[in-house]
């Protein structure tokens, strides 16, 4: 009988014996003989030179060198069924699970998603609100759209875009508290997407860090802080890519004309094996070429605002130069937009 068996992977023999615990349990589920299985881990642990199993129970455990392999080889094996099954499915329909930054997932991806969906209708997209770069080794996440330095050893990984940041705010809160310079933010709730090394740095750049600040309140991403700050609340940062819709519909205002940039940036990554797959390179081509459609300035659109309401609206904008040579400082240890 074992010689009519089709040949065997010692790896996949490896793989199934040490995920089963058993050889005869690896030999049912590769539709093998038993003995099959022990040769073809015997012909593996003599190539290696060392023993990959403690035999000796009803179930074997692995030696320190064998622990060391299977998390290898489990993922060898995940990546090729995960390959073989989009080079099997059509260029435009199959499943698609994407993580991305939570603020821009809700403030910038989602309010297009039907623009890729419409194009693409045979393509079930999930979607997951996550900055954890732990998802690029996932099986289970094809595409990521992260927040960072974009160093992510082992992985594709493309520049999406670079971030100013600037204080925005509710057009009615401005009605009633207006903000006239940036003494005035003292009067206001602040409200962080981060641990408030971003209001800092566009503060330093103010020249205004010696501005009494008055509540704080501290929020575990940008999406939130943003929508404090639509609810009137108080004025959080807005950024160049989140806040852009929601100043273009009058919804947020910018009062001052200084921005700043991120410490990081949004990167598009994904694991080198899924690169190429269709459904994989399509969605990435129109996150691009999406960016690239022709989005207002923040400040041209804060301008178009405040003017559009006259009177007392009309004088709540009062420009703030940056300093000549000043450069915000950087703060690399915190991941904030997220």
């Amino acid at each position: 009988m074992a010689s009519r068996l089709p040949p065997l992977n010692p790896l996949r023999a490896f793989e199934a014996t040490a995920r089963r615990g058993a050889v005869s349990a690896a030999a049912r589920e590769l539709n093998v003989t038993h003995g099959a299985v022990s040769h073809q881990i015997r012909a593996l642990e003599d190539s290696l030179g060392t023993a990959l199993f403690e035999r000796g129970g009803k179930r074997l455990k692995l030696t320190p060198q064998g622990a060391l392999l299977l998390p290898a080889v489990t993922n060898a094996f995940g990546e090729i069924a995960a390959a073989t099954a989009l080079m099997k499915q059509p260029e435009t329909c199959g499943d698609l699970t994407v993580t991305c930054v939570p603020a821009l997932l809700s403030l910038w991806l989602i309010p297009r998603l039907n623009t890729f969906t419409d194009q693409f209708p045979g393509v079930r997209v999930t979607l997951i609100a996550s900055n954890d770069p732990d998802n690029l080794r996932s099986l289970d996440t094809d595409v990521s759209v992260l927040y960072g330095d974009g160093n992510w050893p082992d992985c594709w990984t493309r520049l999406w875009s670079h971030l100013k940041l600037f204080p925005i705010a509710s057009p009615t809160l401005l009605n009633s508290r207006p903000l006239r310079s940036v003494r005035d933010l003292s009067d206001h709730s602040l409200f962080h997407g981060d641990d408030g090394r971003e209001w800092s740095t566009w503060l330093a750049a103010a020249d205004a860090v010696d501005v009494v600040r008055g509540r704080q309140h501290f929020m575990s991403d940008a999406r939130l802080s943003t929508e404090a700050a639509l609810h009137g609340q108080g004025v959080a940062l807005g950024d160049t890519i989140t806040a852009s819709n929601l100043i273009a519909r009058g919804e947020l205002v910018v009062p001052f004309d200084l921005t700043v940039p991120a410490n990081d940036a949004f990167y598009v990554a994904c694991r080198q094996s899924v690169r190429q797959a269709p459904i994989v390179k399509v969605f990435i081509d129109w996150l691009f070429a999406s960016l690239e459609e022709s989005l207002p300035e923040p400040q041209t659109s804060a301008r178009m605002i405040l003017r559009g309401r006259g009177g007392r609206a009309a004088d709540l904008h009062h420009p703030i130069a940056a300093p000549a040579k000043r450069r915000p400082a950087s703060n690399p240890q915190r991941k904030t937009r997220a």
